[in-house]
Order: structure tokens, then sequence, then C-alpha cells
């Protein structure tokens, strides 16, 4: 008989980053040397070794507001504004700009240079130095930044990658209004500006929203999907408040693989934390040309549904008929009552599967108790950047999918806990999911590679992934 689960001392129910990740206006998630860092208002940030779990560790001298991270060849550039944003009363900001050959601070080349300034306001004219982003070009190699508030207009202007400093000559252009806390980012041709709309630094009540308009052009003008200028105020929404939290604001965007990204952010309230604010990681998917965060994994019962073909993942058990009193339909008495059918469930079949491991396979989808899985968070697992490790399993039962060393599929009768029972889901940029085994027995190092993979219509194994294929593409959808 199968092992069945009847609690859940071993999941988590996780919507966000856990440890403390208490932030205010992160900058771009940047990796060094196999961990994550932060940067935020105040002086420091956060580190994370795996990306999902977060405690303070971070350092950047200069204190200030609000900044930015990039890695430039084989340093770190540092952007950030020295006061502004009305603090203190005032709108007199400076941007300045710092590198790091690393961000760890216990490394013995971690020193930063001496700050140097790339832009400020004066307090009376219609822009406030604040806020600053940062966007290497990838198809020039030239360097922009971004910087502003509500109070006047969002600027740009061009640094020399080189040193960090200011290009000779280059006269700020203001590109935006309405909005703060703005990033620049370029794909497939296109440049998007993101923008923190909204009211912040209000707890629970804070408004902040983040929106968007895009251009073919660096300098703009950069339109909404309507056409509206965001000089002009225009936006279209890319994350609001949901899921308990609210305020998002200060984008950045963090490429994984192609075809995996993901968007953080800092929320002004966690209504699960006493409303501090804290930093959200939220898939980043890509719908008409235009981003949008998708929800967070909160685990639940699924049909796991290939993209390929449309099939279901299930034990590869017997079929078992659900017994019905049949009608030829040319013979229908129509005066008969009819009566609902009730679903098969795992007791009426449980008891013929076989109790050692069961292998799986793709069949037609017929919302039968051995093609319903439930995938949950498993808390003392860890996890990866925008995410927690989960179990799959048998729904109502432990029984649970696992990576065998032949780079194969089985399901085995308990669950352990173990690296080959543990699996990374992520959503896709468009809208689907990978679903990695986080390590293959017989190999040393977490799995990066391979995924649960339609090899034919049939026949579910672990392949390398390939976004371009949607042999590597699944679709977790509600189980009925």
């Amino acid at each position: 008989m199968p092992h069945f689960d009847h609690g859940s001392e071993n999941v988590l129910q996780a919507s966000a980053q856990v440890g403390q990740p208490y932030i205010h206006d992160p900058s771009t998630i940047a990796e060094c040397e196999g961990k994550y860092y932060t940067f935020g208002t105040g002086g420091g940030g956060l580190v994370s070794d795996d990306g999902w779990s977060w405690h303070s560790g971070a350092e950047r001298p200069g204190g200030g507001a609000a900044p930015d991270v990039l890695k430039i060849g084989d340093r770190y550039l540092i952007i950030y504004g020295a006061t502004g944003g009305g603090l203190f009363g005032g709108h007199n900001g400076r941007i300045l700009t710092m590198w790091n050959k690393t961000l760890d601070p216990k490394s013995p080349d971690f020193h930063y240079s001496e700050p140097i300034e790339v832009a400020s306001s004066d307090g009376m004219e219609d822009c406030d130095a604040i806020d600053p982003s940062l966007l290497l070009d990838p198809t020039t190699g030239r360097l922009w930044a971004t910087y502003g508030t509500y109070f006047g207009s969002i600027r740009l202007i061009e640094l020399d990658p080189r040193t960090g400093e200011r290009v000779k000559g280059n006269v700020e252009k203001d590109i935006a209004i309405d909005c703060e806390a703005t990033d620049l980012i370029y794909r497939d041709g296109w440049y998007y500006l993101l923008g923190t709309h909204g009211t912040c630094c209000d707890g629970v009540n804070s408004t902040y929203n983040i929106v968007v308009g895009r251009s073919r052009n660096v300098e703009g003008p950069y339109l909404d999907n309507v056409g509206r200028d965001m000089l002009k105020g225009g936006g279209r929404m890319v994350i609001a408040a949901g899921h308990r939290v609210c305020g998002p604001g200060h984008f950045g965007r963090t490429v994984i693989d192609e075809g995996v990204e993901v968007m953080s952010c800092h929320y002004e309230a966690d209504f699960e934390r006493s409303g501090r604010s804290v930093l959200g990681i939220r898939p980043l998917l890509w719908r008409n040309g235009w981003p949008v965060a998708g929800d967070p994994f909160l685990g639940g019962t699924f049909e796991i549904a290939s993209e390929r073909r449309g099939y279901s993942l299930e034990l590869a058990v017997d079929f078992v008929r659900i017994p019905q009193e049949r009608e030829r339909f040319w013979q229908m008495d129509l005066t008969k009552p009819v009566k609902a059918i009730p679903n098969q469930t795992l007791a009426d079949v449980a008891g013929s599967w076989p109790q050692g491991d069961i292998p799986v396979r793709c069949a037609d989808y017929m919302f039968r108790p051995h093609q319903h899985w439930t995938v949950a968070p498993v808390a003392e697992a860890g996890g990866y950047l925008g995410g927690p490790y989960c179990k799959i399993v048998i729904a109502g039962t432990d029984r649970a999918l696992a990576a065998t060393a032949d780079m194969e599929l089985v399901t085995v009768p308990l669950f352990s806990g173990s690296d080959e029972q543990l699996w990374r889901i992520e959503q896709l940029t468009d809208g689907t999911f990978r679903i990695m085994p986080k390590r293959i027995p017989g190999q040393q190092n977490l799995n990066t590679h391979y995924v649960l993979y339609s090899a034919a219509d049939s026949t579910p194994t672990l392949a390398a992934y390939d976004f371009q294929s949607d042999n590597s593409k699944w679709n977790l959808k509600n189980a009925k």
C-alpha cells in the first residue's frame, strides 16, 4: 500500500524571501563569487548564499539612498544618491559612483574607490538628484544612468564604462515625470524604462507600484502600451500590491538563463512581518513585448502537463475504469433523472499499485489519482534565486518524484528529503515552467542544467534545458 501523507510538518507555504530580508530601495541583485548581494538606503545591504535566504552583511560606504550595482568586466560599479529626495527638507542632491573588485567584505580585494560625483541638483531646479540606476547597453557598450523623483523630471545621463565618470560634454535629458526610482533595461531591440509610481514610506498605506514604457532609442521617447509618453505621465503596470504585500518599488532585473528571468524590488510593507519593508523577488514574464511580474509560486495540487503535446505526467500504473451505468446514445430515456458520477478516489485504486518504486510516463489527462501531484515547498531544503526547493508527491500520499543516476525519473514510496527528491520550479518568461532536480545522484554539484523533459509524447526523462524546445516546458494546472 502507498504511504499516505497525513501531515505537513516539512512544508512551507512560501511566498517571500526567508531569513531577514529587511531592506528599502534595493539595488539590482548582483552575483559575486557564488553569493548574491543587494544594497539599500543607508549604506548596508543583504547577502544570500542561495538567493532564497537573506541576511544583513553587504557593505557600502557613503550612506545616502537608493543605490544600484552593475558588474562591468571584473569590477562592480556602484551608484547612489548622497542626499536629495526631500531628506532634511531639501531637494539638493548628488549622484556618486565608486568601484570595487568584489562585493565580499571578507575578501582581501574588498576596497571601494573614492566616490565621484556625476550629477547634482540645487534644490530649486526641476529635478531631484536621487534614486539612480545603471544600464550597460549590450548593443553599443555605452553606459547610461537615470535618476530623479516626483520633484521634477527623471533624467538620463551617459557615463564612461571605464571610469564611472560622466562623459565629457554630456547634457542630461528629461525622459519621464510622475515617478521615481527608475531603472533602464534592454531586451529584443527595445529599451524599457521602469519607474516607481505612487506613494512610499507609509507602511501598509503606501501605494507604490511599478510602471513601464519602452523606446527603440535609449534617449526616448518612452511610450506605454497605449502610446502615452512617460514624459507626460504615461506608464503600463508591471506590479502592484498583492499576496499580502504592498508598495512594490525599485525594480531590478536578473537573467538567470535563456527564458528564465526574475525581477527584484522592495515591498513597502509585508503584512506577515509587522508591515516592514522587505526584499521581493518574483518571476519576470514577457507578454506581447511587455514585462509583467509573475505570481509567487505557492505550491498546490496540479496536473503537470507537457507543453510538447499536452499529455500529463502520471504514475505508470494500470488504468482503472470508473463504473458507469451505460446507455446507448441513440436509445437514451430522456425522462430518466440524471445523477452525478463521483470522481475516482485514491482509495479506489491505490491498493493495486506496486509497493516499491514506480516509473512515470505521460498520457491523456483523465483527472485520475495517479495524475494528481502535490507540489509543496520544503522548509529546511533552502532554495535558489526566487524560490524554495519543493517536493512533488502523488496527492494524498508520500510517494515522491525523484531523479535517478542514469538521468531518468521514478517515484519512490516515501519522501526522505534527499536532494534527488527536491525540485527547482521556475516560471519561464512565456508563462510555462521548467522543473529541475536539485541534484542528480552521483553528481557532486547542484544541478543547474538538466530538467524534466518530454523526450517523446509519452516519455518523460531528464535532459539539457532548451528554452527553444517545448520538450523542456511544463504547465501546472489546478487539478480538478
